[in-house]
């Protein structure tokens, strides 16, 4: 086969027509922005002002309280207002740090690094409050400390979910911020190849990237095949490699580090213009939406703000934070945009499957597209048997929650909601 790629996989419809020729456009900010202290993996950060501070763009106003944490930052200048509890797009109750925008934006930004050291680029990861901007939100200093030795940085330009088109547009139209940042990256694992992965229905991004990387000899751009999930930590690294990670384990443990287009540009921005983790672009796509875009937008906005600038029609049926297959389904317009908002999808009646489940008709279609080669319905019928025990025999922690299973599943099962239920289960009684 031409292209490279992994085992299994769906192919749904890619709808990235709908945004994928839209420009990057400046999303207005309102009178205050709502930024939640806890918007990465791990814990959440500690709020470091109180109620009356003046803060500026890029004033950390939430210090990192663990390993696993980040700084988080103003997006704007004015006035530390108040703390309130508001929903975030899983719908639990979050301290945010609501701020009154002055309008005036007055920066406060890190110095600009020259010719920085290993250590001063994840020094300068870790100030700059940077998690991954792909949806995991894991931060991204942690991954740069890894201890082992890292034969190669793999970066993921797939964007394989349909709809989202903002990595895409960073090809395009920023391919030299995205290769600086790309090696700083590189720099700070002390990683000897630079291997980016772009599925094959971005050939200009492709292009883009291999005539940005033209003078690098230690970075090779690979066409992938077009198919789901191909930007998956573990998919990719196969499709590249042919290698697996093993069962249970990580990807720094055959030497390999993956990050994606995003993370890889606020890298940029972090160290060459010295700006914190305080916005991101990212696209608002969807038959519901009357004019679909790709945006910069500062953390803290509501969805509710963004969706009354684009405007939206009568019949929404669904709406979406993040991808069609990995995204949250949102109840509301309350959620504000963090470093995890990659998308924002407002689906009509015909772009969702909204039916009740029926039983199971032992097909085994989720087996034979499972890219982790589980059983996603064993797990399913054990966890509605209340044999949490059992299902571990079916490798619950692997699934990585593509939504495949479902996604072809003529029964309709809710076969992810039962991995997630199994997971936590397992986690919870200590399995």
């Amino acid at each position: 086969m031409r292209f490279k790629t992994f085992k299994y996989g769906i192919h749904p419809k890619d709808k990235k027509e709908l945004s994928k020729d839209c420009l990057f456009e400046d999303m207005p900010t309102g009178e205050k922005v709502y930024i939640p202290l806890a918007q990465h993996l791990g814990t959440p950060a500690s709020a470091c002002v109180e109620v009356g501070d003046y803060v500026k763009v890029g004033t950390k106003i939430g210090e990192a309280s663990g390993y696993v944490s980040c700084n988080v930052h103003s997006s704007v200048s004015g006035t530390v207002e108040s703390f309130v509890l508001r929903e975030n797009a899983m719908g639990k109750r979050i301290r945010h740090v609501c701020i009154a925008n002055d309008g005036n934006y007055e920066e406060d930004f890190m110095p600009p690094l020259v010719n920085p050291t290993r250590e001063d680029l994840i020094a300068r990861c870790k100030d700059a409050g940077l998690a991954g901007m792909g949806g995991a939100t894991f931060p991204t200093h942690v991954k740069l400390e890894t201890k082992g030795e890292i034969k190669a940085l793999i970066i993921n330009g797939s964007e394989c979910e349909p709809y989202i088109t903002t990595d895409y547009r960073l090809m395009l139209d920023k391919p030299n911020e995205v290769m600086e940042g790309i090696r700083y990256i590189a720099k700070a694992l002390d990683a000897q190849e630079i291997w980016i992965g772009i599925e094959a229905n971005k050939e200009d991004a492709i292009r883009r990237m291999e005539e940005a990387s033209k003078d690098d000899k230690n970075v090779k751009v690979f066409e992938l095949q077009t198919k789901y999930p191909q930007g998956g930590e573990k998919q990719l690294i196969y499709a590249i490699t042919k290698r697996k990670v093993p069962m249970g384990g990580l990807p720094s443990d055959l030497g390999y580090i993956v990050l994606n287009i995003s993370t890889s540009f606020a890298m940029y921005e972090a160290c060459a213009l010295g700006k914190p983790s305080f916005s991101r672009y990212m696209t608002v796509s969807g038959e519901g939406v009357v004019r679909p875009a790709n945006i910069y937008v500062r953390f803290g906005v509501p969805f509710s703000e963004i969706v009354e600038y684009l405007g939206h029609k009568d019949d929404i049926a669904k709406v979406i934070s993040g991808g069609p297959m990995m995204g949250i389904s949102l109840h509301s317009f309350i959620p504000v945009v963090t470093k995890g908002s990659s998308a924002l999808l407002l689906l009509s009646e015909d772009e969702i499957r909204d039916v009740d489940p029926t039983p199971c008709i032992n097909c085994a279609r989720c087996a034979n597209v499972c890219p982790m080669g589980l059983m996603p319905m064993m797990t399913d019928a054990l966890i509605l048997a209340n044999k949490v025990k059992e299902t571990k025999d079916y490798h619950p922690l692997s699934c990585i929650e593509c939504g495949c299973c479902a996604y072809v599943c003529p029964a309709k099962r809710p076969l992810v909601q039962s991995q997630r239920l199994a997971k936590k289960l397992i986690r919870e009684r200590k399995l």
